[in-house]
Protein backbone atom coordinates (compact mmCIF):
# COMPACT_ATOMS: atom_id res chain seq x y z
CA UNK A 1 0.00 0.00 0.00
CA UNK A 2 2.81 2.74 0.91
CA UNK A 3 4.05 1.80 -2.80
CA UNK A 4 0.90 3.20 -4.67
CA UNK A 5 1.12 6.50 -2.00
CA UNK A 6 4.27 6.70 -3.05
CA UNK A 7 4.02 6.27 -6.75
CA UNK A 8 0.65 7.86 -7.12
CA UNK A 9 2.86 11.63 -5.58
CA UNK A 10 5.28 11.02 -8.09
CA UNK A 11 3.51 12.68 -10.32
CA UNK A 12 1.70 15.93 -10.82
CA UNK A 13 2.33 17.63 -7.42
CA UNK A 14 3.37 15.48 -5.36
CA UNK A 15 6.62 17.23 -3.85
CA UNK A 16 4.34 20.22 -2.51
CA UNK A 17 2.68 17.01 0.06
CA UNK A 18 4.25 15.17 3.46
CA UNK A 19 3.16 11.93 4.72
CA UNK A 20 2.75 12.59 8.30
CA UNK A 21 2.86 9.66 11.25
CA UNK A 22 1.51 10.49 14.47
CA UNK A 23 1.87 8.03 17.78
CA UNK A 24 -1.05 9.03 20.27
CA UNK A 25 -1.62 7.14 23.65
CA UNK A 26 -5.19 5.74 24.55
CA UNK A 27 -5.81 7.24 27.66
CA UNK A 28 -8.37 4.08 28.95
CA UNK A 29 -5.93 1.00 27.47
CA UNK A 30 -2.73 2.51 27.69
CA UNK A 31 -2.11 1.23 23.72
CA UNK A 32 -0.90 3.25 21.44
CA UNK A 33 -2.02 3.93 17.89
CA UNK A 34 -1.15 5.45 15.00
CA UNK A 35 -2.26 8.66 12.68
CA UNK A 36 -1.52 8.63 9.37
CA UNK A 37 -3.03 11.11 6.92
CA UNK A 38 -1.01 13.01 3.93
CA UNK A 39 -0.71 16.81 4.08
CA UNK A 40 0.29 19.59 2.61
CA UNK A 41 3.52 21.29 3.44
CA UNK A 42 2.77 24.36 4.52
CA UNK A 43 -0.28 23.41 7.07
CA UNK A 44 2.44 20.62 8.67
CA UNK A 45 3.41 22.05 12.08
CA UNK A 46 -0.53 22.74 12.33
CA UNK A 47 -1.61 19.07 11.47
CA UNK A 48 1.09 17.87 14.30
CA UNK A 49 0.01 20.51 17.02
CA UNK A 50 -4.45 19.74 16.45
CA UNK A 51 -4.01 15.86 16.13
Amino acid sequence: MAKKTVASLQTGGGKEHTKCIKMAKNEKTGSYSFKTEIVHNDIIKDWFENN
